[in-house]
């Protein structure tokens, strides 16, 4: 059977609904309450979209206590979004800037659980410089030397690999128009970056602080 694509398109075609989901782009779960917020729409109102995309499987929905929490079903669904991003605000003059105008965002951002914008590109092009990543056979791979750096940088690739998703993917930037980390491992760079200090989120929003020992490690890609 052939997906149904028009019914996916048509829960995305909605401002408000796909309000709602741009505003859990940075991984994190949000309430009802913030979501219909975040659509300018009434509560009841939003419970009303909210139910729409979690039955479409786009919203996973997690109960703590009285509250409901809301966040992205998956990566692909952030994958998606980022996409559809890049697509809305390609150029189609070469003077006009592709992507957010906030300058944090265009510089660091989460992309769901990856790491995105300008220090996103520069890793991406510093693992393939310095071998750790390679293309072979038109897909992205970890090479024995990126297996090391993992081991080195403190990530433990057995359990990354245990997940079901993709190693490595690569994901277009939606600023940048070159690609960036996604996947497996690139949700556990940004999580060990985080873990290290090299990063820092915000009270909100999707940009991402870099410090000077994560400007230096992007640089380098080492602690030393």
């Amino acid at each position: 059977m052939t997906p149904n694509v028009a019914a996916v398109a048509a829960l995305l075609a909605d401002p408000t609904r796909a309000a709602m989901l741009l505003a859990l782009m940075d991984g994190r779960a949000l309430t009802a309450t913030e979501l219909a917020i975040e659509g300018q729409v009434a509560p009841s109102t939003a419970s009303s979209h909210l139910a729409r995309l979690t039955d479409a499987g786009l919203l996973a929905m997690l109960r703590q206590g009285r509250q409901r929490y809301f966040r992205l079903a998956h990566a692909t669904v952030a994958e998606l979004l980022e996409g559809l991003l890049g697509f809305a605000s390609r150029e189609e003059h070469a003077s006009v800037r592709s992507g957010p105008a906030d300058p944090a965002l265009r510089h660091a951002r989460s992309c769901y659980d990856h790491l995105a914008g300008h220090c996103g590109v520069v890793l991406w092009d510093r693992l393939h410089a310095h071998g750790q990543l390679a293309e072979r056979g038109g897909a992205t791979v970890l090479t024995a030397r990126g297996e090391a750096w993992c081991h080195e940088f403190g990530i433990d690739l057995t359990t990354v690999r245990a997940s079901r998703r993709p190693l490595c993917r690569p994901c277009l930037d939606w600023s940048e128009r070159r690609m960036h980390l996604a996947g497996a491992l690139g949700a556990a760079i940004l999580d060990r970056m985080l873990a290290l200090s090299l990063l820092r989120r915000y009270a909100q929003g999707r940009a991402l602080g870099v410090t000077p020992k994560g400007e230096r490690f992007l640089d380098r890609l080492s602690l030393d």
